[in-house]
């Protein structure tokens, strides 16, 4: 495999800060914003996005971290147990966060999670980067950056919280001849 990185450190800060920019912009500021990064790595994003939107308008916003698991339509395994409401999303303005968008099924869930737990006014979608290949009619509202790949890359976001590094690489398989 060979690895490329395409968004240092500065890059990835100057995107998230503009997509906070973008969400304050689209929905004249923060009022009713929930921020709801999606386990594990969509945490990061909505931390971060959290602190730029307190930096600009002083307002500490919601901002949550779930797992979506039990609202999967791709897995195995039914078992999970829907944990209790953590919060009533009803009347909100809820931004779903996440590090990669792909083929939409997580996003598909987390949305169906959402609306378990109340009926959001909106649900948006903030995603650091958009590589393409989807299987559902998911579109993403903030994007921090589009990279088409092909079926045979992968996409792999690297926050300092988890891998003491903040960068985005794409990983190439090396064909065989």
């Amino acid at each position: 495999m060979t690895n490329r990185v395409l968004m240092d450190a500065d890059m990835m800060s100057r995107s998230i800060k503009r997509i906070a920019h973008e969400i304050l912009e689209r929905n004249k500021g923060a009022n009713d914003l929930v921020l709801v990064g999606i386990k594990s790595r969509g945490e990061v994003l909505a931390k971060r996005l959290h602190d730029h939107i307190l930096n600009i308008e002083g307002v500490d916003v919601v901002t949550l971290s779930m797992d979506f698991s039990p609202w999967r339509d791709d897995k195995e395994s039914k078992d999970y147990i829907i944990p209790p409401t953590p919060y009533d999303f009803t009347d909100k303005i809820v931004v779903l966060c996440d590090d990669v968008l792909y083929r939409g099924r997580t996003v598909r869930s987390a949305m169906d999670g959402i609306m378990h737990y109340g009926r959001a006014k909106m649900i948006e979608l903030a995603i650091l980067v958009d590589r393409g290949h989807r299987q559902l009619p998911i579109k993403a509202d903030f994007v921090g950056k589009n990279i088409p790949t092909s079926e045979s890359e992968d996409i792999a976001v690297h926050f300092v919280e988890y891998d003491n590094i903040d960068e985005v690489i794409i990983n190439r398989k090396e064909e065989a001849y």
